[in-house]
């Protein structure tokens, strides 16, 4: 699946009929991974019956933690399946590496439970990074004087595997010592990916990369079958390694969202839009968008009301003001974002249909480039909603 999304959102420059195909395999692919987390709750004897070879990774139930005042995780429950690719999202301090310890056995929760299923090998790739022997040369690091290695379950010469990493023989007989801060950090990952591991645990690894690195990363990644949780700010590597996401949305509170980065943020967006409109919904024109603002409105705490009260009495007085051509944009963009949503809908339900590819290829061609044109201009909405919702 990651490696489908890859390939879809790089583009196709010739969509033949195999491509197409793919096309539609991928959107069946989509279906069958947010399915599978669905129905897992109600197939208990088939699941624990999987979960002996393998097939969970980690469960959790209602996992907490808080250090003094501060809520780190409310009570949070989710199960990890083989394959998934997971990417936390959200602000440093947020609580990403306090779940994924407490996930790997670091850290004990203050209530709940964390399970980890059979045949589970870690590798954990962290922020701080893990020390190097500046005498030892770069094979040595690797190999430990060997001159073959076991990667993904075949052998290879040392010297073979570090060129992947971009050492090449004469380099590779360099003392770490030498390196550049760019190709310590190349060693670290091959050091890393000669483990014995099915879950990688990647917190920040495209901290202090630089592009060569992060690309050779990001493909090492989507070539890997086992599972990844990543913690990362980088979009563009998010978008091309995860399938799903656990954000951080503050106070301790952590969703579960199906989707890239991407995905999580026009998810996040629509939710604060509907949120913030009900002050504005008798000038929204979208019938759907007012019932959705009639309905948070019912279900929103005084509590949270009272909070926005505050901070919009405590805004700085120099804050700039909608002019009236941005206020009337502003109050247009749900309309718009709904209409290109449900244009959205149409043409994925008409592309999953088994009529499409009987359309011709100018035609095909044609739907192919409208879903692409209305996913930008979404990005585009979205964002030019959050930047004018700033704005009071």
């Amino acid at each position: 699946l990651a490696k489908e999304e890859v390939w879809l959102r790089r583009g196709v420059k010739a969509r033949r009929t195999r491509d197409e195909g793919r096309v539609k395999k991928l959107m069946a692919m989509r279906a069958e991974r947010a399915a599978r987390r669905d129905i897992v709750g109600n197939v208990r004897l088939q699941i624990d019956t999987a979960e002996r070879s393998g097939q969970m990774v980690f469960e959790l139930e209602d996992v907490a933690k808080t250090y003094g005042d501060n809520v780190v995780v409310r009570p949070f429950s989710t199960r990890v399946m083989r394959g998934d690719r997971i990417g936390l999202i959200g602000p440093n301090g947020a609580g990403k590496t306090t779940l994924l310890r407490m996930m790997l056995g670091e850290l004990a929760p203050d209530s709940g439970t964390v399970r980890q299923g059979a045949n589970v090998q870690v590798a954990y790739y962290d922020q701080q990074r893990e020390q190097l022997d500046p005498e030892k040369t770069v094979v040595d690091s690797v190999a430990d004087g060997n001159t073959m290695i076991e990667v993904g379950g075949q052998k290879r010469h040392v010297h073979g595997y570090l060129e992947d990493f971009l050492f090449p023989p004469e380099r590779a007989r360099s003392p770490v010592k030498a390196l550049s801060g760019g190709e310590r950090n190349r060693l670290l990952l091959a050091r890393l990916f000669t483990r014995p591991a099915n879950v990688l645990v990647l917190d920040e690894p495209t901290n202090d990369l630089d592009i060569e690195t992060l690309e050779l990363l990001e493909e090492r990644l989507i070539e890997f079958a086992g599972t990844i949780l990543l913690v990362s700010h980088d979009r563009r590597f998010l978008n091309n390694v995860v399938t799903s996401t656990l954000s951080f949305e503050g106070g301790g509170v952590v969703r579960e969202n199906v989707g890239d980065y991407d995905d999580w943020k026009k998810h996040s967006a629509t939710v604060r839009m509907f949120q913030s409109a009900d002050v504005q919904s008798a000038k929204v024109e979208s019938a759907t968008v007012r019932g959705a603002v009639e309905q948070s409105a019912t279900v929103r705490s005084a509590e949270v009301r009272s909070a926005e009260v505050r901070r919009a009495d405590e805004a700085p007085a120099a804050r700039r003001k909608r002019s009236y051509k941005e206020q009337r944009e502003y109050e247009a963009l749900p309309g718009k974002i709904e209409a290109l949503e449900a244009e959205e809908r149409e043409l994925a339900e008409r592309m999953a249909g088994p009529e499409f590819y009987k359309e011709g290829a100018e035609a095909i061609k044609t739907v192919m480039a409208r879903v692409e044109s209305i996913k930008a201009e979404l990005v585009s909405a979205y964002e030019r909603w959050s930047e004018l919702e700033e704005r009071s």
